[in-house]
């Protein structure tokens, strides 16, 4: 059994994910082959597979943390609380430099894709017991008021995009099953309507209503999402007949995912946000 990291370590590796989370932000081509070459040089006793699993904890730590990933490293929150630390310690440092590329991640559509290729479109969803689970802790200083993650999902271009590449896919997906009918019933509401709870009302192959819900990122598949208490309402009134889409991969290949049903049956909820009153 391998040895716990240590700091000098963790610090190492910390250092070299953020080289390579900016070169993604700014859309310049990730080399990680030779990131792990050279930091095995430094490390000396560990494995590629022991440092492949510590970027997916560096992966975890900065979802826990409001930021974003390098999508290539799935998220693995068993993970050394100094990884943390080490986080922590990297964006005090360099936190003026950062900011910018965060502010980029968030704010920024780049429409990098020219087909939609809706027969590759559709991919399986992650079953929930592999969905992130934070450790738990008393507390953790974040390193910015701003949760970019949730920043990215409140961009309205980004949004209304995948709403759009949504729409078409229904589209197709009626079509497809020979129901053009159907297909021309398609109503995108949030257009219209921002407060009804879900975004396109679609139909399912049966003629009944469909209440799809598009939630959309540029990151990878394992990106969490953020819903109001009105779209957590409406999905349960109307589980039946609730789709959550989660649209990913935006900015190169879209995918896409869902589930039906009430959030409660799908996702892991945590509140981050309350409301009181007198």
């Amino acid at each position: 059994m391998s040895e716990d990291w240590s700091i000098g370590e963790v610090d190492f590796i910390v250092a070299d994910y953020f080289s390579m989370l900016i070169d993604e932000i700014a859309g310049t081509p990730i080399n990680k082959s030779n990131h792990r070459k050279i930091l095995k040089e430094l490390l000396n006793i560990r494995t590629d597979g022991s440092i492949e699993f510590k970027h997916q904890n560096i992966s975890a730590a900065l979802i826990k943390l409001g930021l974003p990933f390098i999508k290539g490293y799935k998220p693995m929150a068993n993970y050394q609380h100094i990884i943390e630390s080490s986080i922590l310690k990297h964006i005090s440092n360099f936190k003026d430099q950062l900011e910018p590329f965060f502010i980029k991640f968030s704010d920024s559509t780049n429409l990098l894709f020219q087909d939609s290729h809706f027969e590759e479109f559709l991919v399986p969803p992650p079953e929930l017991n592999n969905i992130l689970k934070e450790p738990k802790a008393s507390y953790i200083k974040k390193p910015f008021k701003i949760n970019f993650l949730e920043r990215e999902q409140n961009n309205s271009s980004l949004g209304l995009l995948g709403e759009e590449l949504v729409f078409n896919y229904e589209k197709y997906r009626l079509i497809s099953s020979g129901k053009n009918g159907l297909a021309s019933k398609i109503e995108w509401i949030s257009k219209y309507d921002d407060g009804a709870g879900f975004d396109i009302l679609s139909k399912n192959i049966d003629g009944s209503d469909r209440y799809i819900e598009v939630k959309t990122t540029k990151l990878s598949k394992d990106s969490p999402f953020f819903f109001s208490k009105n779209e957590y309402d409406f999905s349960r009134s109307n589980h039946i007949q609730y789709f959550l889409y989660r649209v990913f991969n935006f900015n190169d290949m879209p995918k896409m995912y869902f589930f039906k049903g009430c959030y409660d049956t799908f996702c892991n909820i945590e509140a981050i946000g309350f409301k009181g009153s007198f």
